[in-house]
């Protein structure tokens, strides 16, 4: 295989679908760059390599890659070891259940951000339901048992940010989900997890949620 030129990761700071590629680095013990950028005021220049606008995009070897899923997929080929499972079958599924959880943080993010009660009980259900889904297919201790995969990265940063929530807000997402506390303990004990975090995580999505005007800022914190 060619050399490949030091990753760079371009994002913002509160991003969770870049987190799932830096923690694919991390476990893959991979030296890489990470550069901010400001949502709400994208330099022209990243519009150009990110065609849809989002974030995150990874240069690497004079290619814009651009897509969460895309990128960890490809981070996954050229960097050992490999994290998703060789069978062509469990490797599909897999597949299927990180686009299921690219739905579930928007989902959160939706309930997060939402400005009513209305709108956060409503985005809360949805939230619950998915989590329910989502319970009864982990085999534990990782969701396909003993190993963990490029699943697991996708949906770390999901439950980071649910586990901060719950630090804040009697939310109680995960109370009646055995499988998934226990998923979620194991993902968040890890070594490439604990270190993704950016500093202040909690101070600045809480400044997001102000400019948001989200009704979770009316509720008194725990």
């Amino acid at each position: 295989m060619e050399s490949l030129n030091k990753p760079k990761l371009i994002s913002f700071e509160l991003c969770p679908f870049v987190q799932r590629s830096v923690i694919v680095l991390k476990e893959k013990n991979v030296d890489f760059d990470l550069e901010y950028i400001d949502l709400f005021n994208k330099p022209q220049w990243f519009q150009k390599i990110s065609p849809l606008g989002k974030a995150p995009v990874l240069l690497i070897n004079g290619q814009a890659i651009f897509e969460s899923a895309v990128i960890a997929e490809l981070l996954d080929e050229v960097y050992l070891p490999k994290l998703h499972p060789v069978d062509p079958y469990l490797k599909a599924k897999n597949r299927a259940w990180i686009e299921f959880g690219s739905s579930a943080i928007i989902t959160l993010f939706m309930a997060c951000t939402a400005n009513s009660k209305e709108g956060f009980d409503q985005m809360r259900e949805k939230t619950l339901g998915m989590l329910a889904t989502l319970d009864r297919e982990v085999k534990g201790p990782y969701f396909n048992g003993e190993d963990f995969s490029l699943l697991d990265t996708a949906y770390a940063p999901f439950f980071m940010r649910i586990s901060k929530l719950e630090e804040m807000y009697p939310l109680n997402l995960l109370n009646q989900f055995q499988c998934l506390q226990s998923w979620s303990k194991s993902l968040l004990a890890r070594k490439s997890v604990i270190s993704s975090e950016i500093p202040d995580y909690v101070e600045k999505f809480k400044t997001l949620l102000e400019k948001k005007g989200s009704y979770l800022m009316t509720i008194s914190e725990k």
